[in-house]
């Protein structure tokens, strides 16, 4: 590299940081004070944070360890249930309650590594068998879940610092955490030395098992990680609508519209997921439900069709190619 490009490299590495922290900035403070008092559109968005959270631990399973899920609403649900039941019924706190969430999912992922064994959409449908076995699960065994009847008056977020994080904005600020987070995460692994063996591990997995790479490990680390952060989202939604039964906490829609979000907003970077959530739950919510309010997911399938054929990369290398142009 010329210390012309190397120039050029950092110039364009403190630029992005540049936006990328006024947009932050934007998120924690002008989103609330803009919009904070409308309670609809702050609901909104607050749902689509979720699934930018489940689309992100979609993506980094995906991207690290090359490998397709067809069941992250296991993970969604699972998280989603210990939270309730240990806070409903143990008196567990709430914040520690959606962190044992998360390590409920990160224990279901446990139960998953064999299926490592199979190789694309056989490892995508053994992970979606397992998805229907734990909703099975969550309906039979009422003494715990409730069963079909779910948990009702699952505690509310807390009051933190004297803010009330129950109302809109505070479970805003909350998820909005929660995803910023993740996306740290994601990067730090993406940097490390287990994401560069990850990503050498796409191009030739023998290569890399024969320089000493342990690619079923890593690839099970990634289900771990992914799976927390899905039931960590799921726990948090769980607090954040206070009731909970098995049909919604397993529901298609948290495999489907993350996947549709990923795949919108660019699934091979880190904020591609969170974006594309953004855009297509408000564009669906906002505008194609007004306009048709049944069928209205079919203009939004046209438009991800759309996006697929005309950059495929994703919304956010389109936006890039457009700045550049």
């Amino acid at each position: 590299m010329t210390p012309a490009s190397s120039l050029r490299g950092n110039a364009q590495s403190k630029s992005a940081g540049l936006i990328y922290a006024l947009l932050i900035a934007v998120a924690y403070l002008l989103v609330p004070a803009v919009l904070g008092s409308n309670n609809y559109v702050m609901s909104l968005i607050v749902a689509a944070m979720v699934i930018g959270c489940v689309a992100l631990s979609w993506a980094l399973l995906g991207n690290m360890g090359g490998m397709v899920s067809f069941g992250h609403s296991a993970f969604f649900g699972v998280g989603a249930y210990v939270s309730a039941i240990v806070t409903v019924k143990l008196g567990v706190p709430v914040l520690a309650g959606i962190a044992l969430g998360g390590a409920g999912a990160l224990l279901a992922s446990v139960a998953m590594l064999p299926v490592l064994r199979l190789r694309g959409p056989y490892f995508a449908l053994a992970i979606l068998a397992y998805a229907h076995i734990f909703r099975i699960l969550a309906t039979e065994w009422s003494s715990l879940t409730g069963g079909s009847g779910g948990i009702a008056n699952i505690p509310v977020l807390p009051t933190i610092f004297g803010y009330d994080m129950s109302g809109k904005t505070g479970a805003y600020l909350t998820i909005l955490t929660i995803v910023l987070l993740f996306a740290l995460a994601y990067r730090a692994i993406r940097a490390s030395y287990y994401g560069i063996a990850l990503r050498a591990m796409h191009d030739s997995e023998d290569a890399t098992r024969v320089v000493g790479v342990n690619s079923t490990l890593l690839k099970g680390l990634m289900l771990m990680v992914s799976a927390f952060m899905a039931g960590v989202a799921g726990a948090f939604n769980a607090h954040y609508i206070n009731f909970l039964e098995p049909d919604y906490a397993f529901n298609s829609v948290w495999v489907t519209v993350p996947i549709v979000a990923a795949i919108f907003g660019g699934y091979r970077t880190i904020a591609g997921p969170v974006v594309g959530a953004l855009v297509v739950y408000l564009l669906d919510q906002l505008v194609f439900k007004s306009l048709i309010p049944t069928g209205h997911q079919l203009v939004l399938g046209g438009l991800l069709v759309a996006m697929i054929i005309f950059s495929p990369t994703g919304l956010l290398a389109l936006l890039r190619r457009k700045n550049h142009a």
